[in-house]
């Protein structure tokens, strides 16, 4: 089994910045892709962003480009997204995702793997 387990959610100011991670373990696949989603009440889950398994390979959904940036450690089987200019309309629950075949892809039923959340919410 693969458990994902995401952190670094919480409540901040517009214009505030936050720092998500997300940790794989357990069954490992060589050269996952990574992707993180969003979720806010009465919404449809949504992509925010992915990346490769080098890192070389990046993508990201219109309205968070240059604000939210996904990189990721190998060596420490965890993935993050730094996300700053926070917007009241980022507010969401926030998950991690893999992709055991890594493609660097934004249609979310295509993910293999899924975290269960972290809240991120942010005031006006």
């Amino acid at each position: 089994q693969v458990q994902l387990v995401e952190s670094g959610g919480g409540l901040v100011q517009a214009g505030g910045s936050l720092r998500l991670s997300c940790a794989v373990s357990g069954r490992t696949f060589r050269n996952y892709a990574m992707g993180w989603f969003r979720q806010a009440p009465g919404k449809e889950r949504e992509f925010v962003a992915a990346i490769s398994w080098s890192g070389g390979g990046t993508l990201y959904t219109d309205s968070v480009k240059g604000r939210f940036t996904i990189s990721r450690d190998n060596a420490k089987n965890t993935v993050y997204l730094q996300m700053n200019s926070l917007k009241p309309e980022d507010t969401a629950v926030y998950y991690c995702a893999v992709n055991i075949r890594g493609r660097v892809i934004s249609t979310y039923d295509l993910y293999d793997y899924w975290g269960q959340g972290t809240q991120v919410t942010v005031s006006s």
